[in-house]
């Protein structure tokens, strides 16, 4: 079939690329930045002319406003990007019977005490405008009635882009001490592996009577500052010293979610997967990357 993926600019939709070329079906790659056709899916006419044109069955939707501090000062057009969009994509879907898989957080979680796996019936409690806007956007999209796939997912990274681990890479490697909090825990997600799932979804064709929400990051749970001594570690850049804080020396207009991890039963059931351990993942990012010294 004909897919359309939205984001293309971005972490997922740069893997998105590199797993559509082992697929038959027909991808075509969209952005509002050069070098991907123009789409402006805060248009519902534009997305409308772009799925009839086209004859899309099916919409991967990776663009979002991610900014998560910006977002508390920038004004409806985090609601638009978030909300609105979404619908918009899921309405063109419904439309013509086809299929949306649209990627969301876990910021959608964080006001509530918890620290036991987050399962997605759990109830959304947002901490700040990012989380509140894409728990908005699942819920415009499970109104409109199509046939969907919503993917939570946590820490994102990859090879292409700005990410945590560019950064810390960088810090690492130029700074002779760092602070990181450690007060913060969740699982990283190599968005090349949440790529991988959505290609087996889609390839299998397991979204079929398998609609809703799912929880996808990979296996395991650590701090920002053990995921920090992974990176450096891995890097060889034994020369920082590297020290955990609490999140209150670092300031931010957000509370971030205390405890981001996820229940993955759901997922790994239902399409059969086995999801890989975030360290392996870490170092399959960073030896593509060229980044890979040491391995423990």
């Amino acid at each position: 079939m004909n897919i359309l993926v939205t984001g293309a600019g971005g972490q997922l939709g740069n893997e998105m690329q590199i797993v559509a070329k082992g697929s038959k079906d027909k991808y075509i790659f969209t952005d509002v930045c050069d070098g991907y056709t123009h789409l402006d899916i805060t248009s519902i006419d534009d997305i409308r002319k772009m799925v009839s044109d086209n004859d899309i069955k099916c919409i991967i939707n990776c663009a979002a406003w991610t900014n998560v501090d910006a977002a508390e000062t920038a004004g409806d057009i985090v609601e638009t990007l978030n909300a609105t969009a979404p619908e918009n994509l899921a309405k063109a879907m419904k439309e013509v019977d086809g299929l949306l898989i649209h990627i969301s957080t876990d910021y959608v979680f964080g006001a509530d005490p918890y620290n036991t796996p987050c399962k997605e019936d759990q109830k959304g409690t947002p901490t700040g405008v990012y989380g509140l806007t894409k728990l908005h956007g699942e819920q415009k999209i499970i109104a409109t009635g199509v046939k969907h796939i919503i993917l939570r997912t946590a820490w994102l990274y990859s090879e292409f882009g700005k990410n945590f681990v560019k950064t810390m890479l960088n810090l690492t490697a130029t700074k002779p001490q760092l602070k990181v909090v450690f007060d913060q825990c969740g699982t990283p997600t190599y968005a090349l592996d949440l790529a991988k799932l959505i290609g087996h979804i889609i390839n299998n064709k397991l979204y079929e009577n398998n609609y809703g929400i799912y929880h996808f990051s990979n296996e395991g749970v650590c701090s920002w500052y053990d995921f920090t001594i992974q990176i450096a570690r891995l890097a060889g850049n034994n020369g920082c010293d590297i020290q955990p804080c609490h999140s209150s020396e670092f300031p931010s207009p957000v509370t971030r979610p205390a405890y981001s991890v996820f229940d993955k039963t759901k997922v790994k059931n239902t399409f059969g997967i086995k999801i890989p351990y975030w360290v392996d993942s870490l170092m399959a990012c960073m030896e593509n990357m060229g980044a890979l010294k040491k391995v423990r």
